[in-house]
């Protein structure tokens, strides 16, 4: 069995490739093609344990992580665990992959084909909301599926919204980079936003006017008790986008827009249904909203163990 850590992802992978991968979970989650039980969630307080299984044809695995919100006031990663491969046909374990690294990666490939598949191609700025490890991943990912010129972010966090922008610089070439005073001035200077916070309160203005003719992909927001968008949101709205059935059920953002009447089930539709028919979504005012699963997982890390394979990358370990 190989490990691989942040470090081997970043020197033998394309982020194009594992877009690539999560275009292929979706159409095998449109083809009902694996079996994947309802992730337990195991909560204590602001504390999640997360273990999701998943197993198809070709691969099988499971992620185990935590995700501890308050480790960033002690320098700690938020979200901490393991991704084990195992072999399709011995059930061997084949691959462990650091899961934190794997979930910013797959977490940001997911944005990166929700932002294809809902915007138009001319599309030449975005925001994020949230300067977080998401607020750079999913920038990472919209900078190779549209020639993005401006990057705004916000962040409550001054200082993180700093220390993003630095980091963004660092990685991509030829970007303006913004930091906004509030999510008003953020929104009304992108075409496309992001959000990506774990807050209970939504982080747009409620403003009908600022809100249409824009593009959200919702990152954030994985409880029931979550939300990052506002009521005036679902009047400018045809349609929701979800990346998984059971979104509804899982995100605030879902819960209480229909919960309220805000909302009717009838207009949330899958992103898989447009991804496997390689088609475009044409409206004016477009949300996609994730909030993740397995399968995502083991395509991505099944991309992953095979791009290591092929360059001798990873450290060799015994159970």
């Amino acid at each position: 069995m190989i490990y691989i850590n942040e470090e081997n992802i970043r020197e033998i992978v394309r982020l194009e490739e594992l877009m690539e991968a999560i275009e292929e979970a979706y159409i095998a989650y449109e083809n009902n093609s694996f079996i994947m039980p309802d992730r337990i969630h195991i909560n204590n307080k602001s504390n999640t344990l997360l273990y999701m299984p998943c197993i198809t044809e070709k691969v099988f695995g499971t992620k185990m992580i935590t995700v501890f919100p308050d480790n960033k006031n002690l320098n700690e990663p938020v979200i901490q665990g393991v991704m084990m491969l195992n072999d399709s046909v011995t059930g061997t374990p084949v691959c462990m992959i650091n899961g934190a690294s794997l979930t910013a990666y797959r977490t940001g490939a997911v944005g990166g084909v929700g932002l294809k598949y809902i915007t138009p191609k001319h599309i030449k700025s975005i925001g994020v909301i949230g300067a977080g490890v998401q607020g750079y991943y999913q920038a990472l990912y919209a900078c190779k599926v549209r020639n993005i010129e401006t990057i705004n972010i916000f962040d409550l966090s001054l200082q993180s919204a700093q220390i993003l922008k630095t980091k963004l610089q660092e990685s991509i070439d030829n970007i303006v980079i913004n930091i906004s005073k509030s999510s008003s001035e953020l929104l009304e200077n992108s075409e496309a936003v992001y959000t990506c916070t774990t807050t209970n309160k939504p982080v747009l203005p409620d403003d009908k006017s600022l809100l249409e003719n824009k593009y959200f992909i919702g990152i954030g927001s994985y409880k029931p008790d979550m939300r990052e968008f506002p009521e005036k949101l679902f009047e400018v709205v045809e349609e929701v986008y979800v990346d998984t059935a059971f979104a509804k059920e899982e995100t605030g953002d879902l819960i209480t827009p229909l919960s309220k009447g805000w909302l009717k089930e009838s207009q949330i539709k899958s992103i898989s249904t447009i991804i496997k028919d390689k088609k475009q979504i044409t409206k004016k005012t477009m949300l996609f909203k994730s909030v993740g699963m397995a399968l995502f997982d083991i395509y991505t890390a099944n991309a992953i163990y095979k791009k290591a394979l092929e360059k001798g990358v990873g450290t060799k370990i015994k159970l």
